[in-house]
């Protein structure tokens, strides 16, 4: 199988994933991107790196030595747009139809490994809920962070090597910005569900309301893929499940889950609500389900 070295030598080598890598930041600029968060990761996930707030310009400038770095390091190259104007939707874990059938409304499309896509969409007006209803309807991760891998960088993780693959952009339409109403027209998003007050007091703890322990949730997530590490998106997200169902509101959870998750504390407030509010919709559907 083709090394690293190899594999920059047939592709054109830094030169070329840096211009892979400027055209994917300059595709999330054109729809209102303003700065973006730099992640370095190692091949099991652990997070080896970080930079805050990074603006365009400078981190295209330092694009060629930093995949070039990254590429002989083995360490993964995650950004998070972040935006001033529309609302940037990362539709992740796609297979290839899903991700052909969202080519008309996304303005990225990038291939992370083979057979699996992750799909960008800008869209004018949308909230949390509607972000969700859309990761939904389309088969999305629901736990997507809103942090991608460049393009032009290699997707290290320990399950493919040593033949590591390249992120690369197979869809790019720069300025692209749908309205709700154009999803829905493509059918795509999920059916809005009736809020119903958590159940299942039986559960809560007896006496004065507590927290449940954020370190258990971590003890008991599943392995992140690729790695022997627990999955922290999960335990985040049943840190959230039980809060909820122990009678703390979406807010106080989120505000909670920035208090005892790094990765809450690195993706931001944002990451926070979007967790609670998955949370507090899988307490609805299971009640529902009851009912």
């Amino acid at each position: 199988m083709p090394s690293v070295e190899s594999q920059q030598r047939s592709t054109g080598g830094a030169g070329e994933a840096a211009r892979q890598a400027g055209e994917m930041l300059a595709a999330f600029v054109s729809v209102g991107a303003e700065r973006f968060d730099l992640t370095y990761t190692d091949a099991a996930g652990k997070k080896v790196g970080f930079r805050s707030n990074r603006p365009f310009d400078a981190l295209r400038l330092a694009l060629p030595d930093l995949l070039r770095q990254s590429a002989g390091r083995q360490h993964n190259v995650i950004v998070r747009p972040r935006s001033g104007g529309a609302t940037l939707i990362q539709l992740d874990d796609l297979g290839q139809d899903a991700a052909e059938q969202l080519r008309p409304v996304s303005f990225l499309v990038l291939g992370t490994s083979p057979g699996n896509y992750q799909a960008w969409i800008a869209v004018a007006e949308a909230d949390a809920d509607f972000a969700r209803r859309l990761r939904k309807g389309t088969g999305a991760d629901l736990t997507a962070s809103g942090a991608t891998r460049v393009s032009g960088s290699f997707n290290f993780k320990d399950k493919y090597a040593p033949a590591f693959p390249r992120v690369e952009t197979v869809h790019c339409r720069p300025g692209l910005i749908v309205k709700r109403s154009d999803l829905e027209a493509l059918g795509v998003i999920a059916p809005p569900e009736i809020s119903q007050p958590p159940r299942r007091a039986s559960h809560r703890p007896s006496g004065r309301k507590a927290w449940p322990s954020y370190e258990r949730c971590v003890q008991n997530a599943p392995p992140a893929r690729g790695s022997d590490r627990p999955d922290i998106s999960r335990a985040d997200f049943t840190f959230a499940l039980l809060s909820i169902d122990w009678g703390w509101s979406i807010e106080d959870t989120a505000a909670r889950l920035m208090h005892e998750s790094s990765k809450a504390q690195e993706n931001g407030e944002a990451y926070a609500l979007r967790t609670a509010q998955n949370a507090a919709a899988a307490i609805e559907q299971r009640g529902a389900r009851k009912r």
